[in-house]
């Protein structure tokens, strides 16, 4: 079989995909449409997963910390590139500093654009 009658999935597919299989429900967010792939795959997993949407970057990497230290599990945080990584950093060294599991997801600008200085390009 060549495989043509699989179904292509986006890296976002993937990426929810084992969010959901480690057992992930939540996450906490400023959309952003540097990791729009994740957000649609989300949508369409919206029944078994929640997104909130905290406004601030700062604030939703402090409520995923926050999770991850009531629950044990890690809370997941979603950013945008740039200022929306640097706005998450104080969350991220609050969770190492406590040990508290959490995991930070980064957008990036797309690959043909990386290395010249894209819009709010980030190392």
């Amino acid at each position: 079989m060549d495989g043509s009658h699989l179904k292509q999935r986006t890296g976002g597919q993937v990426l929810v995909d084992q969010l959901l299989v480690h057992g992930a429900d939540c996450a906490y967010c400023v959309p952003g449409e540097s990791y729009l792939e994740v957000l649609d795959a989300l949508h369409d997993v919206r029944d078994r997963f929640t997104l909130y949407n905290a406004r601030h970057e700062a604030g939703a990497a402090d409520m995923a910390e926050a999770y991850g230290k009531l629950t044990g599990k890690p809370g997941i945080c979603m950013v945008t590139r740039g200022p929306g990584a640097c706005h998450a950093a104080v969350g991220v060294h609050i969770a190492f500093q406590d040990s508290t599991p959490m995991i930070l997801l980064v957008g990036q600008v797309g690959r043909d654009t990386m290395d010249r200085e894209s819009f709010q390009e980030i190392d």
